[in-house]
């Protein structure tokens, strides 16, 4: 049974459940959107991203509500995170996205995952790793058609289908690229990678390829000749647009991140004076200041109160806008409630909907000069993830 020690704390308390900062994921909202963009991507499939801890949302939450809304498979940027999945029962289909460490094509061979090819030396490795672990790894060779990232010369890809076939413990799982500037669908870029990528294919001749695939998040809303195969569904699976010139194919996904913290502090203020570090804010009337739990170390950026458009970025409280003010801290931030009610334990939300208002990831994107996936990603670990939604498991 539960049970007070002798300084009257409880052994049961699970102390990072109970901190006064964390991040709600919305599984009915992820599901939706898997849901809603299987539908429009149909016949092609969807292979949704759960890299980077599923973009902050949690990868094994994100990846079973995926499955559950008809995503084909899923797909991680590294060995680990598809170990992970692997270990909390996921059996679908796991594509490691890049090249992975000599050293950790053992684990890949091991866990059952697909691996990613572009050089015929590593073709080579992931052939000994399979063999010694007694596996047969399925490979996707990657092309690079104008990314300039990572992704075998579009003249190199027949040797590579070659390389792949010749080994008994490879087998072939398709070919792909990655499409540089989707989010801008009038930009020509896209169609230019797409013709260089369709013309590695032809090069091919009649080889039967099981797979083939290039569109991202925005390929797959704003580009249907990308789609092919199946789409690799990333940001728009959490309810987040991929860019502004696409804003307008994503109004039917809802967001499924809010990050939420607790009024921890009140006090009053007079005019003349300054808050935080640097004292780069000074009130200019005699306010109220709330202080909240949550800082740069949690993920909020330490300039969202201090940028040049004062006041700083507003938070809600009591279904009402109030700015955060001064510099950003680690572990705290401070707001102006000016006149309204608030007690210590009020809710404070930061990203998500309360009452009439709501803040999303996209708009401290725009504040910051950034996207919306560095937003969700940078949401630190100590923070932590409460799953919310009918049935999730």
């Amino acid at each position: 049974m539960p049970s007070d020690n002798d300084e009257g704390r409880r052994d049961d308390v699970d102390v990072a459940a109970s901190r006064w900062a964390w991040a709600e994921v919305d599984v009915d909202a992820l599901r939706h959107n898997v849901g809603s963009l299987t539908r429009a991507v149909s016949p092609s499939h969807v292979r949704a991203v759960v890299k980077a801890d599923g973009y902050g949302h949690g990868a094994v939450t994100a990846a079973r509500a995926a499955l559950d809304a008809g995503a084909a498979g899923l797909c991680v940027a590294l060995v680990q995170e598809g170990v992970e999945l692997r270990a909390a029962g996921i059996d679908a289909p796991i594509l490691v996205l890049t090249e992975q460490p000599p050293e950790q094509l053992d684990s890949l061979a091991a866990a059952g995952l697909e691996a990613t090819a572009y050089r015929l030396d590593h073709v080579d490795a992931l052939a000994a790793a399979a063999t010694r672990v007694g596996a047969v790894v399925s490979v996707h060779l990657k092309i690079d058609s104008g990314m300039q990232r990572v992704g075998a010369a579009p003249d190199l890809i027949a040797s590579l289908v070659d390389a792949v076939r010749s080994s008994d413990s490879l087998r072939l799982g398709g070919v792909f690229t990655h499409l540089a500037v989707a989010d801008e669908p009038e930009h020509r870029a896209t169609a230019e990678q797409l013709a260089t990528f369709d013309a590695a294919l032809g090069s091919l001749g009649d080889a039967d390829l099981p797979a083939v695939h290039a569109a991202n998040s925005a390929g797959a809303l704003a580009a249907p000749s990308a789609r092919r195969s199946f789409v690799r569904l990333g940001i728009a699976m959490y309810g987040i647009s991929p860019g502004p010139d696409v804003d307008h194919l994503v109004a039917d996904l809802r967001p499924a991140l809010a990050l939420k913290a607790r009024v921890s502090y009140v006090k009053q203020v007079d005019a003349g004076t300054h808050v935080s570090y640097g004292w780069r804010h000074r009130f200019d009337r005699d306010t109220t200041v709330a202080t909240v739990p949550i800082g740069y170390a949690d993920g909020v950026p330490r300039r969202l109160g201090t940028l040049p458009d004062a006041p700083g970025f507003d938070v809600l409280i009591g279904g009402r806008r109030c700015p955060i003010v001064g510099v950003v801290t680690m572990d705290q931030l401070v707001v102006d409630v000016r006149d309204a009610p608030v007690t210590i334990g009020d809710e404070v939300v930061l990203i998500g909907r309360q009452g009439e208002h709501e803040i999303r990831a996209e708009h401290w994107a725009e504040r910051l000069g950034t996207i919306g996936y560095e937003i969700v990603c940078g949401i630190s670990a100590r923070v932590p993830r409460r799953v919310v939604g009918g049935g999730h498991r």
